[in-house]
């Protein structure tokens, strides 16, 4: 049976963490790979009780895990758990994250669609986290566009399925300390024509803990992607386009 890991970055959601674990813990249940599915919790240097509730939860559900880390932001921690889960044996990883904003209920389309793309991604319809949210996935949309050729909807959405072969061949080609991991690795799939399906998913009003991402850091972070970008986009398509005169001689 496929192993699935459920892989969820969490800092400082001590008011959210109990009910997402409980809301996402039947779809390890449903889908347990033979007692090696995982849900994995990823503490990244909370100062709140986020772990210390997180590993109380984990005497009430055994497939589930709380693993402390050093603060690193939200795109290293990613990658941290994609790593974990390959390292692990995962067949098929997905992402979310931990503050009760996505719905478990639309996880099966996603996993029906798991042997026929080697992605499935949302994109959130429906937002009820902020106009300026919105706003930044319009930008970077553009932004993707611009340097990269590609259109995509929404390439940081954390309602993500994918395979263990498309990780290990993606992450490597990441920059160390690149921020935005969810988008790069988007980027790096429909650039090079992975089969990639992207449904919309439903995104709701965060209810606890506080958002770790303002305007002022959100501008910061865009100023820094949008250099990498130009470079990583210049470099992608010069490769590109010398793999196809490769095949054309």
């Amino acid at each position: 049976m496929d192993k699935l890991y459920i892989i969820m970055p969490a800092y400082n959601e001590e008011g959210a963490i109990e009910k997402t674990v409980g809301d996402w813990y039947p779809i390890i249940e449903r889908h347990n790979g033979n007692g090696g599915s995982r849900l994995i919790i990823f503490n990244d240097g909370s100062k709140d009780r986020t772990s210390e509730i997180g590993k109380e939860l984990m005497k009430k559900y055994p497939l589930m895990q709380m693993i402390d880390k050093k603060n690193s932001g939200h795109g290293a921690t990613l990658l941290t758990g994609y790593k974990y889960a390959l390292k692990n044996g995962a067949d098929y990883v997905f992402q979310t994250d931990s503050d009760g904003q996505t719905d478990p209920g639309e996880f099966e389309t996603f996993w029906e669609n798991r042997e026929k793309y080697g992605a499935v991604i949302g994109h959130r319809n429906n937002r009820k986290d902020g106009f300026s949210r919105f706003i930044v996935t319009k930008v970077l949309k553009l932004v993707l566009w611009i340097f990269f050729g590609i259109s995509v909807t929404d390439a940081n959405t954390p309602y993500r399925l994918m395979r263990r072969e498309l990780l290990e061949k993606y992450i490597p080609q990441i920059p160390k300390g690149f921020f935005l991991s969810n988008v790069m690795l988007t980027v790096l799939f429909v650039f090079n024509d992975e089969k990639v399906l992207f449904v919309p998913v439903s995104f709701g009003e965060r209810k606890t803990g506080v958002n770790s991402i303002n305007i002022k850091r959100i501008a910061g972070i865009g100023l820094k992607a949008v250099f990498d970008f130009w470079i990583l986009g210049s470099k992608m398509k010069k490769n590109k386009k010398q793999k196809q005169q490769d095949g054309n001689n």
